[in-house]
């Protein structure tokens, strides 16, 4: 049996396509660090890293929305490759990285660190939250794995809500009995970018870049996997070896996104289906494109987030399911492509 892996528009050379995809997030980045509460002239931006001279524009560039834009390109990357994995590995149109408990492992983490120790700092809660979003994902594979059919898209998916209802419910008892713990992470609960720093980006970036890495790696075995479990066997693949090496790099991206950010929604559903829209059906191209298009859609939502009621800010984490709840009743009613 022949396999073909070509993707199904040939007739747009997909080089090229990347290349417009990576100047499209070039300039959002640029936007990133332009746009916002303060006026920023965009002859600033050369100036504050190659003539530093440490005015306020210069000030704000550097030390608040360079940080935030780094951020929002490393979340929204992830968030899009950890999302075009679940998809591929469940076979699950629906599936993204909270069908793993990884937001709500992250959230209980939260909760629990700030109610035990008092206002603790961010990167303190991110290390939690990165602890919380992989106990949680193994307790999902572990249990899922005891079904009589083994490690399936269905077992998978039973374990991940039975296990997000779980922490859910726990957080929430603890924010309505500590009214304190509920004021100190409202904002991160939400889901938001802003206020954090270099430090904080250099702690997490490792696991972003180890989860890239092995999803890039796996993209071949993922897209046979994505024909079927039989084919997939068929062709002389280990199953299980690809679900396990997927779920790591869906643990590291989506774990590490959601201690930066926060459990923010619909990039991992959202643009693995837009993706494959254009470069068709072989993840050796879905998941690149997708890690560029997650980081393009946050870097933006995120220039709206400061934009929409200037000069307040509003958390970017609100803004996404204004995107995406739309597009996630017309997938519901099966008009996208499986």
């Amino acid at each position: 049996m022949r396999v073909s892996l070509k993707s199904t528009n040939s007739s747009i050379p997909l080089i090229i396509l990347l290349i417009v995809v990576t100047v499209i997030l070039c300039l959002s980045f640029l936007a990133s660090l332009t746009f916002g509460v303060a006026d920023i002239h965009w002859q600033d931006l050369p100036k504050a890293f190659t003539a530093f001279d440490g005015s306020t524009s210069h000030l704000i560039i550097t030390t608040i929305r360079l940080p935030r834009a780094i951020i929002a390109l490393l979340v929204g990357a992830g968030l899009g490759m950890a999302g075009s994995l679940m998809q591929g590995i469940t076979r699950n149109p629906l599936a993204d990285p909270s069908i793993l408990g990884i937001n709500s492992g992250a959230v209980l983490a939260v909760v629990v660190t700030t109610f035990v120790l008092n206002e603790p700092s961010l990167n303190i809660l991110a290390i939690f939250a990165f602890l919380g979003a992989t106990i949680s994902s193994i307790a999902v594979y572990f249990f899922a794995s005891l079904s009589k059919n083994g490690l399936s898209p269905l077992s998978l998916t039973l374990a991940g809500s039975a296990i997000t209802v779980f922490c859910s419910s726990l957080t929430s008892g603890i924010l309505i009995l500590n009214q304190r713990t509920l004021d100190e992470i409202r904002f991160w609960l939400a889901g938001s970018i802003a206020g954090r720093d270099i430090e904080l980006i250099k702690q997490i970036l490792p696991y972003f870049v180890i989860g890239l890495i092995l999803a890039l790696i796996l993209a071949r075995q993922i897209t046979i996997l994505s024909l079927g479990e039989e084919t997939a066997k068929g062709l002389g693949q280990n199953t299980l070896l690809i679900k396990i090496g997927a779920m790591i790099a869906v643990i590291l991206l989506a774990g590490a996104s959601v201690s930066l950010a926060g459990p923010i929604g619909f990039i991992g559903l959202i643009m693995p289906h837009l993706v494959r829209l254009l470069v068709g059906n072989d993840y050796r191209w879905i998941l690149p494109f997708s890690m560029l298009g997650g980081a393009i859609l946050l870097l933006n939502a995120d220039i709206v987030s400061r934009l929409i009621l200037k000069p307040q800010e509003v958390p970017v984490g609100l803004i996404l399911p204004i995107l995406g709840a739309p597009f996630f009743i017309y997938l519901i009613q099966g008009k996208i492509k499986k």
